[in-house]
């Protein structure tokens, strides 16, 4: 109980991160486009920390879909299967997501001296704190497939989860319209 609240307040904090990366890109986008435009002058600082922004809201949005299930995905093949397929899928997807994370963390690991080293051309800050996230991230999202390959080794991953596919918005509503409930 106390482990869930904390794992959703990290979320929540995580979301909030989102929002505000977002809302510092569009601020600082457009009011260097204002000033170029109208004033002919510009702040330089604010091309480089909106790149960064959006290097940061990429990774963390990756961290909050990963946690929704809203990842992208194909699922012709896996809705066919019989269960015991499902689960040799869902191991294997979940099993390569974790190689990637933990070539992820290596791949961050390696470059860690290099980016401490160096430092952005115009803010003037050490790239770690950019690309640093990788950290987070890999870790984070390898926490979730070494918890859903546990579940599903101990047999509590519910038939529908093995289908990994968040359905769109629009069947979704579609289907809570026509009274249906869409797993």
């Amino acid at each position: 109980m106390l482990m869930q609240r904390a794992i959703d307040g990290f979320f929540r904090l995580l979301e909030f991160l989102v929002v505000v990366c977002m809302v510092a890109m569009v601020v600082m986008v457009f009011g260097n486009v204002v000033l170029r435009y109208g004033f002919n002058s510009g702040i330089s600082v604010s091309d480089e920390m909106s790149r960064y922004c959006f290097i940061w809201l990429t990774y963390i949005g990756a961290m909050v879909a990963m946690r929704d299930g809203a990842h992208l995905g194909v699922d012709t093949l896996i809705k066919h299967l019989p269960l015991m397929g499902k689960k040799v899928c869902f191991f294997l997807s979940q099993s390569l997501m974790l190689f990637c994370n933990v070539l992820f963390f290596m791949g961050t690991y390696e470059m860690h001296e290099l980016q401490v080293t160096n430092i952005s051309p115009v803010v003037g800050i050490s790239m770690i704190w950019v690309y640093g996230i990788g950290y987070v991230v890999s870790v984070v999202m390898a926490l979730f497939n070494i918890d859903k390959l546990w579940r599903l080794f101990r047999g509590r991953v519910p038939d529908q989860e093995l289908i990994q596919i968040m359905e769109s918005e629009e069947q979704v509503l579609d289907a809570a319209a026509h009274g249906k409930v869409a797993q």
